[in-house]
């Protein structure tokens, strides 16, 4: 899929998004120059970021394969997915159920052009759809999510590495969005949540800022841990509760060491009581 391809009002290359960053981090091809500019000026403040990527996106394999094998959920809404790599949650989930269903949805427009593009053969099980992460009635209402996801039944519902994504606010902030899809969940699902953490001032401020205007505003912010214990509330935590993604539930896959802490993704994994 080329950019070309994409309505070009919704498509600005030279513009830096977290998606193609991440994705660029992890390896990927479908990223450009305003991105990887960003991520090399982030990398002299933050140099441990690579690693971090890395071992954030293990740790969503690990949880959707924990979700499948041991709690037997087979329907799993992404929110913020980001761009399709390999081992994405549906080859994760399908792994241990063929027939496991999958809605990815992301804000932005690569994403969702592509990711249709890719998964064009899986759309009995797998969808893509354009959408904001805090648009919970959209989402949860939208023609494709309701063909493939029965909420009468418990969904694996991830947040993976995407709250630090949007700012604060009373009805648009993390705790509301977490708050709005729990509702619309029933008890036995469960929820992934993770962002990135410091317990610096200086690195929250500088990360904070320069995403900010690296994105042209589409960034929130650098959180604390207790800012994330917050989220959960309420939950039932899976084992070893909240911490470094890295050290939840270790494969034995290596995994890159981060050869720094100034800051590192926080979160776990919950279910619905």
């Amino acid at each position: 899929m080329q950019p070309d391809d994409l309505p070009p009002a919704k498509f600005n290359t030279s513009i830096p998004t977290a998606a193609r960053m991440y994705d660029y981090y992890l390896g990927g091809k479908d990223n450009f120059a305003a991105d990887r500019a960003a991520v090399a000026e982030l990398d002299k403040v933050v140099p441990s970021t690579r690693a971090l990527a890395i071992n954030n996106r293990r740790f969503m394999q690990r949880a959707v394969r924990v979700l499948a094998q041991e709690h037997g959920i087979r329907q799993f809404l992404d929110h913020g997915s980001g761009l399709p790599t390999q081992d994405n949650v549906h080859q994760v989930a399908q792994q241990v159920d063929a027939n496991s269903r999958v809605v990815y949805l992301d804000i932005d427009p690569l994403v969702s052009v592509h990711g249709r593009a890719l998964l064009v053969e899986d759309e009995r099980t797998t969808t893509v759809i354009e959408a904001d992460m805090r648009d919970t009635d959209t989402i949860f209402d939208h023609p494709d999510t309701v063909r493939l996801i029965d909420f009468s039944q418990p969904v694996g519902v991830l947040f993976n590495s995407v709250f630090h994504c949007i700012p604060d606010s009373e009805t648009d902030g993390p705790p509301a969005v977490v708050r709005r899809v729990a509702e619309r969940l029933v008890p036995g699902s469960y929820l992934v949540m993770c962002q990135l953490v410091s317990e610096d001032p200086e690195i929250r401020d500088f990360v904070t800022n320069f995403m900010d205007q690296a994105t042209h505003g589409n960034w929130g912010r650098v959180r604390q841990e207790k800012d994330v214990a917050e989220w959960f509330e309420g939950m039932d935590i899976l084992e070893p509760g909240l911490v470094e993604v890295s050290t939840w539930r270790p494969d034995g896959e290596a995994a890159p060491e981060q050869q720094t802490s100034e800051w590192i993704e926080f979160g776990g994994v919950a279910r619905l009581r």
